[in-house]
């Protein structure tokens, strides 16, 4: 059966997923206008940008599709409003934010004419975050990559936050890979789309070195790890020298003079250690990712992914009949 479409403020994505953003340049313009091209909403991941990097980069991706373009702004940094003001100011389609809650985002969005979406982790901020005036919500549970607000698995979590999120789009994510996958969350547990990351950096348009796409290749189940972050969250990342140095207490020498976040507990620079991923850096850099990454042995382009995805999905959806 036919995957629903997803509508998200004055937008309609005509297939439900959203490609989630990854910071750092990770998932970038190329990648993002790749899924917008495909139907879907993609993202670019906002951290890590200089404000002219960032404007650049959302041009960038709308000269290249007419889908639905979003940015990821992490509430953590420090200049979270003004990179929000310069997303819209260049023409951004909608804004995803989590790790932290800010409230001042709704009425600029509105403002704006530009949907917001919020990132929760608990049913507690999902209902906050309805009644703050968030156009949609990613339910993100404890399989996602990077940074993690729970340690809940996404269908233990997922039920709970849609009993009390009634009025706006509910989006699953953590752990997705699979059309299945797909199929379950909204036809079984009544998802209005889902949010997909770590599958998207296996695909040729993300722009990471191929070093990095091959440390996910090769990565085995028993190499998924949770590290403590310098932002205060714990992190889902792939063991490496680097994460073995850090969880065995060795020594790491960081410089960090950006002072980009909010809060930082300097263990060592985050930022640094990401780019150094992203750049190829196996032995130093953090490689960030969802849990079920060691499933993932192949990097098609977005559209065989899609095609694949949404062919299989729609094999096993079948709609939850509505219970009046």
């Amino acid at each position: 059966m036919k995957l629903p479409e997803l509508k998200i403020g004055k937008y309609t994505a005509k297939v439900p997923i959203i490609q989630g953003g990854m910071s750092i340049r990770v998932s970038t313009s190329s990648l993002a206008s790749a899924v917008a091209e495909c139907g879907g909403i993609g993202t670019i991941g906002g951290v890590g940008l200089s404000i002219e990097e960032l404007q650049a980069d959302i041009r960038k991706a709308k000269a290249m599709t007419k889908g639905i373009v979003s940015i990821n702004i992490m509430f953590a940094v420090r200049n979270f409003m003004e990179m929000v003001k310069a997303s819209i100011e260049a023409g951004v389609d909608m804004i995803a934010t989590g790790a932290g809650f800010s409230r001042d985002i709704f009425k600029v969005g509105k403002d704006a004419g530009v949907p917001i979406i919020s990132i929760v982790s608990s049913p507690e901020f999902g209902k906050l975050a309805e009644r703050s005036g968030a156009d949609a919500i990613v339910v993100e549970a404890k399989e996602a990559g990077g940074h993690l607000g729970t340690d809940r698995a996404l269908r233990d979590l997922f039920p709970e936050v849609r009993k009390v999120v009634k009025k706006v789009p509910l989006i699953a994510a953590g752990g997705i890979s699979t059309g299945r996958d797909i199929a379950e969350m909204i036809g079984k547990f009544g998802a209005d789309g889902v949010q997909m990351a770590t599958r998207f950096v296996m695909t040729k348009e993300c722009d990471v070195a191929d070093a990095f796409k091959q440390v996910y290749l090769n990565a085995r189940q028993e190499d998924i790890v949770l590290i403590k972050s310098p932002v205060g969250l714990p992190g889902r990342a792939i063991r490496n020298p680097f994460v073995d140095r850090y969880l065995g207490g060795g020594e790491i020498v960081d410089g960090c003079s950006d002072a980009c976040l909010k809060n930082c507990g300097h263990e060592f620079c985050i930022a640094n250690r990401l780019v150094m991923a992203r750049d190829g850096d196996t032995k130093d850099g953090l490689f960030f990712s969802g849990e079920n990454v060691w499933t993932i042995k192949d990097i098609p382009t977005v559209r065989e992914l899609f095609d694949r995805l949404v062919s299989e999905a729609e094999a096993y959806y079948e709609p939850t009949p509505v219970v009046p």
